[in-house]
């Protein structure tokens, strides 16, 4: 299965007794908003799965805010939604250009789940098509779901710091550019970035009709600032789930050996012990700043 579907394709395959829908759309501001959207109009047959409650494990002290779920809860839940491991075709969606549906397609796949795609344009582009929508909610289903995490493909604090001076390896902020230049930080403790890394914002994967570039910008947009094919690219954002935008970006340009740190700056500046006398906040990295937000 493609990494991305179109509305159109989604409405010609939305019975097929093997599709499963998710709608992903949440709110960070507002916890509540994704589901109460979801519960006033969704598309039909659509599950909803919760950032907080569904894409992620409770919050510690260290770990970053969206620690990834525990592979068994993960599987219950979706077990629950009908889904079969590496059968099920699953499309994700969500309203915030695939801050949310790319961090279950990133989730699936490394737990071992290839057959996920993200719907290009998200809800939008589902309404925008006239395509029909439902107030009503799918019944529980019977799956069977054995997750085998690809452990490869995510690195903690440790693994970050391991690599910061290897030229082999690039640590990549998905974070808008000021956040990146510390400017501006309207949820963690600490302002900054992690010294050594480069800001690609995540937001310049799609336009702003929820629309991604395709492939082949995709790759224009990564080889241009001299990332390597096979180097080892370490990304991030604030907590794990905008950093899985730019992974995604890099599967669609088929540039190998992308790994998330899973806890991202949250977990990075939880064992710093204030900001004042702390270089691990960083100066804007001279190789890179870039300011388009999208």
């Amino acid at each position: 299965m493609e990494s991305i579907v179109s509305v159109d394709w989604l409405f010609q395959h939305l019975h097929d007794p093997n599709l499963v829908v998710i709608d992903c759309r949440f709110e960070l501001s507002d916890p509540n908003v994704g589901r109460q959207q979801y519960e006033q109009r969704h598309i039909p047959g659509a599950f909803y799965l919760d950032l907080n409650q569904d894409l992620s494990s409770p919050v510690q002290k260290h770990g970053g805010r969206h620690p990834l779920p525990h592979p068994e809860t993960f599987a219950q839940k979706l077990e629950n939604i009908g889904i079969h491991f590496n059968q099920t075709q699953i499309v994700a969606y969500d309203d915030s250009r695939f801050a949310f549906a790319a961090r279950l397609w990133w989730l699936l796949r490394y737990f071992g789940h290839d057959r996920v795609a993200v719907l290009n344009g998200g809800w939008r582009a589902w309404q925008n098509a006239g395509y029909p929508i439902s107030t009503e909610f799918p019944s529980p289903q019977t799956g069977q779901f054995t997750p085998q995490p690809r452990q490869d493909w995510v690195v903690d604090m440790e693994g970050v710091k391991a690599r910061q001076s290897d030229p082999n390896a690039v640590i990549i902020d998905s974070r808008d550019a000021d956040r990146y230049r510390g400017e501006r930080e309207p949820i963690d403790p600490v302002a900054g970035h992690i010294p050594g890394a480069i800001n690609f914002p995540w937001k310049e994967v799609s336009d702003q009709s929820n629309q991604l570039y395709p492939p082949q910008e995709q790759r224009k947009r990564w080889l241009a600032e001299n990332i390597g094919e096979n180097q080892e690219k370490i990304v991030y954002c604030g907590s794990g789930v905008t950093a899985c935008v730019n992974l995604l970006s890099l599967h669609l340009a088929q540039l190998p050996n992308a790994k998330l740190y899973a806890g991202s700056w949250s977990d990075w500046c939880s064992y710093l012990e204030s900001d004042k006398n702390q270089p691990n906040r960083g100066s804007p990295n001279p190789q890179r700043q870039r300011g388009k937000e999208g």
